[in-house]
């Protein structure tokens, strides 16, 4: 017999609102202009951190205390993404990220990112703040925006299996308890990061660790791929 095959080493797959990128200010800016089109009052960020959740359409809910018509959920969403996208043209990344990145890389180990925000204008973002180098894959959302990310993550996961990612040793690095549950979905393990769009409570409700710095999310990545 040969010998056996090494075990594929770790893989990281990073969210990238509220995670990589630090967007919350623009996020609130946006949502309370989608809101302000139907006459509700604006949140502040610990309204939305505890409000907030995914699929969008129920966060709505929560605010409207019924979900969105088709309609208005147009009209909100192509609102949301004209302010969010004037505003996040200023949105620097999280503290520590180039360097996280540049040292996991430097170790020998794969990362990538997975994100909700429509495809064609991730990549652009990711080019201009010169971290693209760093990931071996890069998908953005390519359907309806009102999806959770766990579709997605298994599409994700399947086109990185033949570079010998496999999910028992990736770690899914968020900012929303949607990030934990697509990585259950999959079979892989998530590290939730206070400084998105949740609430400390509300990601501890997700039963993953939960971290307040993305240098901290990594060490714990890291013991939970093994």
């Amino acid at each position: 017999m040969g010998a056996a095959s090494p075990a594929p080493g770790p893989h990281l797959v990073w969210d990238w609102n509220g995670t990589l990128l630090h967007d919350i200010d623009a996020v609130i800016t946006a949502t309370n202009a989608s809101f302000a089109e139907f006459g509700f009052a604006p949140l502040t960020l610990d309204e939305y951190r505890d409000l907030y959740v995914v699929p969008v359409p129920k966060f709505y809910e929560r605010i409207m205390g019924r979900l969105p018509t088709e309609a208005e959920w147009l009209v909100m969403d192509e609102t949301f993404h004209r302010h969010y996208w004037a505003a996040a043209e200023t949105a620097g990344l999280t503290d520590g990220a180039r360097e996280l990145l540049q040292d996991w890389q430097d170790q020998g180990m794969s990362q990538s990112l997975l994100s909700l925000a429509p495809h064609d204008q991730l990549v652009p973002l990711v080019r201009t703040h010169r971290i693209d180098r760093h990931f071996v894959r890069v998908d953005g959302r390519t359907g309806p925006s009102h999806t959770s990310k766990a579709g997605h993550l298994v599409r994700h996961l399947q086109a990185l299996a033949p570079a010998g990612v496999t999910a028992s040793r990736t770690v899914l690095i968020g900012d929303a308890v949607d990030d934990a549950r697509a990585a259950a979905h999959v079979g892989a393990r998530a590290v939730l990061y206070t400084g998105g769009s949740h609430s400390r409570a509300s990601l501890e409700s997700a039963g993953v660790p939960v971290v307040d710095t993305l240098a901290e999310a990594v060490l714990a990545a890291r013991e939970l791929a093994g």
